[in-house]
């Protein structure tokens, strides 16, 4: 019986050898091609970094035809580029993409605010000039788009309340860079973002110093008990930017955020936050909001944006107009308070057949969770003594994670040691802030509670 020839590499046909080869990776292409002549060959088929283009890159056929060069050529010349950012290159470029496409339509005006991408010799320049390293998440966003000129509205956000406004700007790097802190309680960290009427910033840890970890973002909170001014809290907004960033431009491209005469406004939705009795459905988002709040003593503010709908299909008879409001507050810790009163925000809303009625309040807790439920009372025009209630959804608000400064817990873990000789040492605070709520202590003292 006579022996099978050698099979070659050269005898073997392209089609199936190329359909092996799409499985792989670029690196693994690159090896390929140092196996044989034949593989070298097959292993720059355009057909297969076309795809690894797209994959790793977003590249398109129209792409390629503005570069002039083959797929492989291409794909040479990006990873030189951006190669040390292929983790975050394609979920930050598609948040990018779908961001812009997202503003054309509801916020053109923030287009025309995005600046270009900066370069690999700006970045390692502002790193020279600040003494730390930039995590390669935020640089990679930043060779895409260097953030935004300083004009308002802000990408990062907006809220309105009848006496405050705020509205963040996603800072350039170079504007961030001046921005950065060295002094006691803020070391090394790099403003994200800057609200030009509160002068709030988020920041980003650049190094892990005074209890903050390396590169989560935050929103810092001075301690307003403690006599040293270095005493800082913080609101925690994300573990890392490539978090802070894509979470963020997720909820305002799907429609969770909402947009309110061309700003970004960062209502949360709870989705079963929505009620409806008879023809009126109630629904309710809430927010919370840092510059007003503090966690030494614990002042915890929130705002709340009510949306009562009237179906468009109820019958002209069952027009009514708002007379009074009731309320049922319930705070992390247990104890009940019961608010009604007149009207909403000082209105009466009459309610017709597919009529909207928004309105936006605001209330403070010393507790960082909470929840409230109620009704509204209205009457009939057609017959004032027709009164009924329309029910409220329960709905939770819930301040950020939130963290002492490394000094308070020091010292803490100090004078337990000293009288127990036992060290919890407890990162995270357990809700209610350590201290009795006082009223007259508070930051933003002015607005009315339960509006």
């Amino acid at each position: 019986m006579a022996a099978n020839p050698e099979l070659r590499m050269d005898q073997l046909p392209s089609d199936p050898l190329l359909h092996v080869l799409s499985f792989l990776g670029f690196r693994d292409l690159i090896h390929c091609s140092h196996v044989s002549r034949r593989l070298n060959d097959l292993s720059k088929h355009n057909p297969l970094w076309r795809s690894l283009c797209s994959k790793h890159w977003l590249l398109t056929d129209a792409d390629r035809l503005q570069s002039g060069v083959s797929w492989f050529c291409l794909f040479q010349r990006y990873y030189r580029d951006l190669g040390r950012y292929l983790q975050y290159y394609p979920a930050l470029k598609r948040a990018w993409d779908q961001l812009k496409v997202f503003l054309q339509l509801r916020c053109p005006r923030m287009i025309a605010s995005l600046k270009e991408g900066a370069t690999e010799a700006e970045l390692n320049d502002i790193e020279a000039q600040i003494g730390c390293r930039l995590p390669d998440d935020y640089r990679c966003s930043y060779r895409i788009h260097n953030g935004q000129k300083l004009v308002i509205p802000g990408l990062m956000g907006s809220m309105s309340l009848s006496n405050h406004y705020r509205s963040e700007v996603l800072l350039d790097v170079e504007t961030a860079a001046g921005g950065f802190q060295q002094r006691k309680g803020m070391r090394r960290c790099l403003p994200l973002t800057f609200c030009f009427h509160t002068g709030l910033s988020q920041y980003m840890a650049l190094q892990p110093a005074e209890g903050r970890r390396v590169y989560e973002s935050f929103y810092p909170c001075p301690d307003q008990t403690a006599q040293d001014p270095s005493a800082i809290d913080m609101f925690i907004t994300g573990s890392s930017f490539f978090e802070w960033f894509t979470e963020y431009i997720h909820n305002v491209v799907t429609g969770e955020y909402p947009i309110i005469r061309d700003q970004i406004f960062r209502y949360v939705h709870d989705k079963s936050c929505v009620e409806t009795t008879g023809d009126i459905t109630v629904s309710v988002s809430t927010s919370f909001l840092p510059e007003l709040s503090s966690v030494h003593p614990p002042h915890f503010f929130f705002t709340y944006r009510i949306r009562i709908e009237m179906s468009s299909s109820a019958s002209p008879e069952a027009s009514c107009q708002l007379d009074s409001r009731y309320w049922r507050i319930t705070t992390s810790d247990g104890t009940v308070e019961e608010v009604q009163g007149p009207g909403v925000v000082g209105e009466f809303p009459v309610m017709t057949p597919g009529k909207v009625h928004e309105y936006a309040s605001c209330t403070t807790f010393s507790t960082p969770t909470e929840f409230m439920e109620g009704h509204y009372t209205f009457h009939r025009l057609v017959n004032k003594e027709e009164v009924f209630h329309v029910a409220i959804p329960r709905f939770h608000m819930i301040c950020p994670p939130f963290r002492e400064p490394l000094l308070r817990t020091q010292k803490a873990a100090g004078y337990a040691a000293s009288r127990f000789d036992d060290d919890d040492g407890g990162e995270f605070c357990d809700g209610d802030g350590g201290d009795d709520f006082n009223m007259a202590a508070m930051e933003g003292a002015w607005c009315p509670r339960h509006i």
